[in-house]
């Protein structure tokens, strides 16, 4: 970190001709950059300020490698092809010629290190938190809540990546081990409960303010995704019921806007961070083109087809690959990214009524969304015809979100997979990066 020096003269300072300077005796007393301060100075007695800058840090660093992480699982999962400079993003990640994933490539380790660098921000949060004195018990609560939320939800975006986590990681010299899906999925649920009860004892307001939070950001409003998030882990795990108790106290709701939910923001600010999703249509030297099966597969008047692709002025070509449409998924590089929107809250209200056979229910759901895409009911009547049905409906909703190569992986389905090119592999679980090799 930046220190600065001050500089103290002791005793009298003869000038002499010729630039001469003799000092008697000099010392260095060291002081800490207050507009850069040591993690010493934020982890011992921070100020309210310095707390609330640990806030924008963890918020920050969720959007590292987001876009890296969303077009190479895409790819692996056959939604999209990533056109671009590196020939990695159609060979490694498709497997070409019978190649294996690189454990030290930047598609294996950039969403890892993301993901832990906000968890690392979280962590310094909470221990800031208990060794200050500068705010009250609730507006502590209200910091642990929050921090203990976003480490949640982002060991839950490892997971869905890596089928693996290290979940304790609050101190970087005594790294606890990598655990299994389940191992580290069951951590992740407790980490929620125990934010949930921070956000309790957190009174009515946050003592700051969060981005891209906008209607959850006091602590009975963040509470509602903390219990999104909760749900979601649920029915990871199999959970039905633990889910639809966690969405009874989240922003669920199958009559309200899809859209509801909190977002990824980003800016052109200097420093700021742009939306790496978003690419200039028809160019051509950096693309997300849709994969194929995406567009035929798609039932006659899906409007989501339509709503998140553009079709070429041109087809497009590289490395073998052929595509006739773009994502038209943002409007913009400053358009926001969803974390966790009703929309997707809402399948997952309905894959947690087919755990539990509440097939009503989940038939109910999933013509919310069919309906919402322009599409009649659906005919599926039975939970193995609702799961498809689901699982198609997780297609078309969250497309190129990170979703479909963990709702295949999960459901066992990978090998479903189409081969692209002769040659080409099925990959449905990211490396995990050699430098975390224990």
């Amino acid at each position: 970190m930046k220190r600065l020096y001050t500089y103290i003269r002791e005793g009298s300072v003869l000038l002499i001709a010729l630039a001469l300077t003799l000092v008697t005796s000099c010392s260095f007393d060291e002081q800490v950059d207050p507009n850069r301060p040591s993690l010493e100075g934020v982890l011992t007695d921070a100020s309210a300020n310095q707390l609330n800058n640990l806030v924008v840090g963890v918020e920050s660093a969720m959007r590292n490698s987001l876009a890296i992480q969303t077009t190479g699982s895409g790819t692996m999962a056959r939604e999209l092809y990533l056109f671009d400079a590196d020939p990695r993003n159609t060979g490694d990640l498709l497997g070409a010629n019978g190649s294996s994933l690189d454990n030290n490539s930047f598609y294996s380790t950039a969403p890892w290190a993301g993901r832990y660098r906000a968890i690392k921000n979280a962590n310094i949060l909470l221990q800031s938190v208990e060794n200050t004195s500068a705010v009250t018990d609730a507006q502590k609560a209200g910091y642990r809540g929050f921090a203990k939320t976003i480490i949640a939800y982002e060991l839950i975006e490892v997971l869905k990546s890596y089928n693996r986590a290290r979940v304790d990681v609050a101190d970087p010299e005594n790294l606890g081990p990598i655990l299994g899906f389940s191992d580290a999925l069951s951590a992740v649920r407790s980490l929620l409960d125990a934010a949930q009860t921070d956000l309790s004892g957190a009174g009515s307001e946050f003592a700051f303010t969060l981005a891209g939070f906008s209607g959850f950001d006091t602590p009975s409003t963040f509470g509602q995704f903390n219990r999104a998030v909760a749900a979601t882990a649920a029915v990871y795990a199999g959970d039905g019921n633990a889910a639809l108790t966690a969405l009874s106290g989240s922003y669920f709701d199958l009559n309200g806007d899809l859209t509801v939910g909190p977002k990824h923001v980003f800016s052109l600010s200097a420093g700021d961070l742009t939306n790496g999703l978003f690419k200039i249509p028809d160019n051509n030297g950096d693309q997300i083109i849709v994969h194929d099966s995406f567009i035929n597969e798609a039932e006659a008047g899906d409007t989501r087809v339509t709503d998140k692709t553009i079709i070429r002025a041109n087809p497009t070509s590289q490395d073998g690959l052929t595509g006739a449409y773009q994502t038209g998924l943002y409007a913009s590089n400053i358009s926001s990214i969803d974390m966790l929107r009703n929309e997707e809250l809402i399948l997952v209200y309905a894959e947690a009524s087919i755990l539990t056979n509440a097939l009503g229910d989940a038939t109910t759901a999933l013509n919310v969304i069919r309906n919402s895409a322009s599409l009649g009911n659906t005919t599926a009547t039975d939970a193995a015809g609702l799961t498809t049905e689901l699982l198609r409906q997780r297609r078309y909703s969250l497309w190129c979100e990170n979703h479909r190569m963990f709702d295949l992986r999960r459901y066992n389905l990978s090998n479903t997979l189409p081969i692209d090119r002769a040659g080409d592999q099925i990959f449905d679980v990211l490396p995990v990066p050699l430098s975390e090799n224990e």
